[in-house]
């Protein structure tokens, strides 16, 4: 039988509810509007994976304590926000199968929520004189942008080799699963070197992550991610790459012409999806993805065994095993 999130979550049990309680405070406004909206922000919540990412590294390091209990409520502030950025840049409707803040109170009153969660974020560390935190998840901050910016100009002329893809990837999505790490680690009191340590092994860990969702696009429909999705957002995944690095040069030409000019096309859509499976994009792909897996393990194995860091070995697996 496969892991819950539940049975992951078994060390932390008591200090992800406790969690809860404080983040819900933090989110408490004296404006009826805005405390409406935090209250609709924290009922669709997710799984919790970056909470978690920063309790276990904590308690794999050392000792939880406030500083931990403020270090994760930081990461999920500024990362609450940034998605409440990206639904009004992206012009999007839904969060999670959820309205979208922009859907429900307009393009307006989403970008003052998300600043507002920024600067919740932001005062939190600095009335706590958690710097070094705010120095790790502002870091991530600024290359999760600097991410995005690199794809879009990378979209507009479908030039990605994968040294590039890499390093979009890391910005994007790894940067943040890395702070997560790196500021448990740092609660937990450690040398720069451990939390170096822990960065690294979060960095793997988002690397891995995101390749998953990459291979998301070219599974079944049932994942919750539509079908073909990055390639209609003309998006060069992991499995396209490595096709097209592979394809004759016509071939080449024809695939880059549809996803540029034709991705709205079901039928096009899905000639890209069987080019790439034929190509060997999915199998490459995997691969790649466990490789980081295995390097994020070898790295956790470092640290002392405890059940923080069996249940951290499970979060990595949970990962790229989860089906959306």
């Amino acid at each position: 039988m496969s892991l819950t999130v539940a049975d992951i979550q078994a060390p932390i049990a008591a200090e992800m509810d406790l969690f809860e309680q404080k983040f819900r405070g933090l989110m408490k406004s004296d404006v009826m509007l805005l405390d409406q909206i935090m209250n609709y922000i924290v009922k669709r919540k997710g799984k919790q994976l970056r909470p978690m990412f920063v309790f276990l590294t904590a308690g794999v390091c050392g000792q939880i304590n406030e500083s931990t209990y403020r270090g994760a409520s930081l990461i999920e502030l500024l990362h609450t926000a940034t998605l409440v950025h990206d639904d009004v840049v992206d012009d999007s409707n839904y969060r999670r199968g959820f309205f979208s803040i922009n859907a429900l109170w307009k393009n307006k009153v989403a970008v003052l929520v998300g600043d507002y969660l920024l600067s919740r974020g932001l005062l939190l560390s600095v009335d706590n004189g958690d710097f070094e935190l705010l120095k790790i998840v502002s870091t991530a901050v600024r290359e999760l942008s600097e991410g995005e910016l690199l794809q879009i100009e990378k979209a507009r002329r479908l030039d990605i080799t994968e040294a590039v893809y890499y390093e979009i990837i890391r910005q994007k999505t790894a940067s943040l699963i890395a702070s997560c790490c790196a500021v448990g680690a740092r609660s937990a009191g450690v040398n720069e070197e451990t939390v170096a340590q822990a960065h690294a092994f979060g960095e793997k860990v988002g690397i891995a992550f995101q390749i998953k969702d990459d291979l998301f696009d070219y599974g079944t429909a049932e994942i919750g991610k539509p079908l073909g999705i990055d390639i209609k957002e003309k998006k060069m995944t992991l499995p396209l790459i490595y096709a097209l690095n592979r394809a004759a040069f016509l071939e080449k030409r024809r695939i880059i012409n549809i996803v540029k000019n034709e991705s709205e096309n079901p039928k096009k859509v899905a000639e890209v999806i069987a080019f790439v499976k034929n190509s060997g994009g999915i199998d490459y792909a995997t691969e790649v993805m466990n490789r980081y897996v295995a390097e994020a393990q070898t790295l956790l194995n470092q640290f002392p065994d405890s059940p923080y860091r069996q249940s951290l070995h499970q979060l990595v697996q949970y990962t790229i095993d989860r089906s959306k």
